[in-house]
């Protein structure tokens, strides 16, 4: 097995989601234009379209609770937040929608996304 680093090991594994299933799609500050902040999703843009790889405003709380809406739409969206520090700013929209919104409509709606 090949040695890689974890910025490629993540950056394989997101592009096995976006070619195993069309209703994946990424969000997140700079991941296209700029290839993301830790260069992960270098060449996404270019290889995906923007309709997939969808740049955000720097606004975390608006990040997420978009990709809940499209997960409860159907879509698999896939966020990517800068840093661990900042997802505490979407606190709210991973605690009590992603998280909770399976269970306080029993079953009736399910938010897959990562």
């Amino acid at each position: 097995m090949p040695e890689i680093i974890i910025r490629e090991a993540i950056a394989q594994g997101l592009r096995e989601a976006l070619d195993e299933d069309d209703r994946v799609f990424m969000l997140g500050e700079d991941i296209g234009a700029y290839d993301g902040a830790y260069a992960v999703t270098r060449g996404f843009l270019k290889q995906y379209g923007p309709d997939r790889i969808r740049d955000t405003p720097i606004s975390e709380s608006v990040i997420v609770g978009a990709a809940v809406g499209a997960a409860l739409a159907g879509l698999r969206p896939i966020v990517e937040i800068m840093t661990i520090n900042f997802t505490l700013l979407a606190i709210d929209q991973i605690v009590n929608h992603a998280a909770k919104l399976r269970y306080m409509s029993n079953g009736q709606f399910t938010v897959p996304m990562m």
